[in-house]
Order: structure tokens, then sequence, then C-alpha cells
């Protein structure tokens, strides 16, 4: 499967590396009411926009699965309090000899 992975990683690669050679133009980008226009190549106006729209589209994941992660803070901490409470309760039924009241019962009294 590491192959795979490191596979597709070499193609994605190679894709966005002959896409840099063959688009290496430069454009003038600007924001309509700043009066600034910056000059570069147009594979990094590309490659910088898909970043950012990746990195947009990771920030927004994230704030959709806060839900799903505080509920899941709240399952453990439920979890960790019933094992206290059942640890507590297992030493309360431990007997004088060590052995549980189901542990006597199933091999007789003596």
């Amino acid at each position: 499967m590491k192959i795979l992975f490191w596979f597709f990683v070499l193609i994605v690669a190679f894709v966005l590396a002959l896409f840099a050679v063959s688009n290496r133009a430069t454009v003038a980008l600007g924001l309509w009411p700043v009066p600034f226009l910056v000059e570069l190549p147009l594979y990094v106006a590309v490659l910088a926009t898909l970043a950012i729209g990746f990195l947009i589209g990771e920030f927004a994941a994230w704030i959709a699965g806060s839900r799903w992660r505080r509920e899941a803070r709240r399952h453990a901490r439920r979890i960790a309090s019933l094992e206290s409470e059942l640890r507590a309760t297992q030493a309360q039924l431990v007997g004088p000899e060590g052995r549980t009241p189901a542990r006597t019962a199933a091999r007789g009294s003596p």
C-alpha cells in the first residue's frame, strides 16, 4: 500500500513539475480597489490559488468536525468514569481471601 501511495505522489509531483515548466509566462495580478499589480509566473499564481483553496477547505472540514470531536471527548470521559467506577465496585466485592463472591460460588464453598 505504501508503494502505491508513493507512486501516486510521484505522479502528482511529475504533473506539477510539468505544469510549472510549461507555464512560465508572467502574468499581472491585481485586486480591483488596490492600485498595486503583482507580476509573477502563471504557475505560481495557479499553484498558490490551489494551495489556498486546499487550506480553506481543510479549515472548513476541521470546523465541521468539531461536533464529532466534542462527542468523542465526552464519550472518552464517560468511559473513563465508568471504568473507574467498575474498578471501585470490583475492589469492594473482593472478599477476605482476595476472591470475588462469583469466583467463590463457582468453585464451591470451602
